[in-house]
């Protein structure tokens, strides 16, 4: 399960019609283990996209079951879908609801992808809205490219190491 956050930062750009600075608060969603962690991967990842001074204004917990990802979307648009579920305990059916992101270039984009995306699901569900989000980029917790196979020069392979005698498994073979 992911642990999404939805960090704010907040900074001074360039506007691309008046040609002043102007200050601006966006949002990102970020996949990441703790509120610490997804401090330091905001501030990490707003380094290299933002010139200048910048500060993350706020980090909250984000709701979403699912994440549709979509090469040819550029707005993320938050829905809540909802489907019947049976309580185990009593027998009664009850009403689920979810949060999905969607990345598209649409609503109706939106709508047809979540259709796509939940299409496995042998329940029927509804989709109740489809809005405009205010996260402008996803931040994943693994690209693919940052996994590090290299050793720290403070420590050895396991195959390096002589295995050594426990003093105590010596000591009761003499008994």
């Amino acid at each position: 399960m992911q642990n999404l956050f939805e960090c704010k930062v907040k900074y001074e750009k360039i506007d691309e019609q008046s040609g002043k600075e102007k200050k601006v608060s966006e949002t990102y969603l970020i996949d990441a283990v703790s509120f610490t962690e997804a401090e330091s991967r905001i501030y990490k990842e707003m380094e290299s996209m933002i010139r200048g001074e910048f500060v993350v204004t706020n980090i909250r917990k984000a709701n979403y079951t699912e994440i549709f990802e979509n090469e040819d979307g550029d707005i993320w648009y938050k829905s809540k879908i909802s489907f019947a579920s049976v309580d185990e305990k009593s027998g009664k059916e009850k009403k689920v609801s979810n949060q999905i992101l969607v990345l598209a270039s649409n609503v109706k984009d939106a709508f047809d992808k979540i259709h796509e995306g939940m299409g496995g699901l042998t329940v029927d569900f509804d989709i109740n809205a489809i809005s405009e989000s205010p996260i402008l980029d996803f931040f994943p917790y693994f690209k693919g490219d940052e996994v590090n196979d290299e050793i720290p020069s403070n420590l050895k392979p396991l195959s390096e190491v002589q295995p050594q005698e426990n003093s105590f498994e010596a000591e009761s073979d003499d008994n």
